[in-house]
This record gives C-alpha cells, sequence and structure tokens, in this order.
C-alpha cells in the first residue's frame, strides 16, 4: 500500500495508513491524521507500528500521551497495528499501558486489521 486509505469494518470508515507515510511522532502529525480522517469521514485512524516513532514507545518524552490526546479530543479512535512485542519488551510501563489502553474503547494496540474489525464489532 503506498497511499493512505479508507476501509470499512463493522460498519466504520477506518483509515488505514500506509507503512511509508509520515511518522507518528507528536501533536502536529496526529493533528494531520485527524484532519486526513475527517476529511474522508473516517471515524478510526489505523496506524502501522512502523509508522510510529520510538518516541511514541518511550513513555517518558510524553508523545504518546500527547498523540492520543489529541485523537481523545477530536473523537477519532486510534489503533496502533502490528507487533509492539519488542518494545513491550524493553518496558514494564508501556506493557501496562498497552494493557491498560486496550481495556478501553478508544485507543488500541492490536496486531493486524482483523482484530481492529473485531474490537470495533465488539465495541458496537
Amino acid at each position: 500500500m503506498a497511499t493512505d486509505d479508507v476501509v470499512h469494518l463493522s460498519g466504520l470508515n477506518v483509515l488505514h495508513c500506509a507503512p511509508d507515510g509520515p511518522p507518528l511522532d507528536g501533536e502536529r502529525a496526529a493533528l494531520d491524521l485527524i484532519g486526513d480522517a475527517m476529511g474522508r469521514d473516517a471515524q478510526v485512524v489505523a496506524v502501522p507500528v512502523a509508522r510510529v516513532a520510538e518516541e511514541f514507545f518511550r513513555l517518558r518524552s510524553g508523545v504518546a500521551g500527547a498523540v492520543m490526546q489529541k485523537f481523545v479530543t477530536y473523537r477519532v479512535r486510534l489503533a496502533v497495528v502490528g507487533d509492539v512485542t519488542s518494545h513491550l519488551d524493553d518496558s514494564t510501563a508501556l506493557r501496562d499501558f498497552v494493557h491498560e489502553t486496550n481495556q478501553g474503547g478508544h485507543i488500541w494496540f492490536l496486531p493486524d486489521l482483523n482484530t481492529l474489525d473485531e474490537k470495533l464489532r465488539a465495541a458496537g
């Protein structure tokens, strides 16, 4: 996939981001994705792990919090899609953070789009 595209999962429009796009590395990048999603009538943004900046996974940097706050504020769901195991292995705090975040209904860390589809279906 060379560009971001809208896919339909569980009755919702999902902006499925290309892995080689601009990195999700802060508030500006979050706002760009949110604007793109809103412009395409997407309620969810699915960002591949490859596109998420390393700082995002270092909780002390504040990047994850800033990014997630923008998505919550604008009521657009965010799914980080792919294998985050290597990041989780390096940080107990991140492992706990991902676990807690996945319990909610707005921000998720999921292995693939099929799991996102299941999560959206369950969330209603």
